[in-house]
């Protein structure tokens, strides 16, 4: 997808397709189940996944850009030239139908030590590093 700078001709053209073009992208919604993705989260393709037949343009512009390293979503903000919510709403359901799979960090509690349910860490496995540190 490519947009020609605004003072080119047919600009009215132009202004209306930047505008309309994202909202058709994701089927009119501006949100989904997981579109609250954070902007420093990784993007990675499935094995069977690159070679993206059947899928819409943006989405194999995705696939094309996550296939041989991690992309973060504003990455590929970037490297697509669309929307960041577009662009979440876009990973979110392409996560969903299996073709990548996106890593987040998960920001640990400091009260309690955990971060997630599945995360596995405790205040005491904390307290225990920080005490190997101190005794070197």
């Amino acid at each position: 997808m490519t947009y020609a700078p605004l003072g080119s001709q047919g600009s009215a053209d132009v202004h209306e397709t930047s505008t309309v073009r994202p909202y058709a992208v994701t089927g009119g919604r501006v949100r989904s189940a997981m579109s609250d993705l954070p902007l420093e989260a990784l993007v990675e393709v499935m094995p069977g996944a690159v070679t993206g037949q059947g899928l819409p343009p943006e989405k194999r512009a995705i696939l094309q850009h996550a296939a041989h390293t991690y992309v973060s979503i504003a990455e590929l903000s970037a490297l697509l030239r669309l929307p960041l919510g577009v662009v979440r709403i876009l990973v979110a359901d392409m996560q969903e139908e299996g073709h990548i799979t996106v890593h987040t960090s998960t920001p640990v509690n400091v009260h309690t030590g955990h971060g997630s349910s599945n995360s596995g860490l405790s205040l005491s496995v904390l307290e225990s590093v920080l005490n190997g540190i101190s005794a070197l």
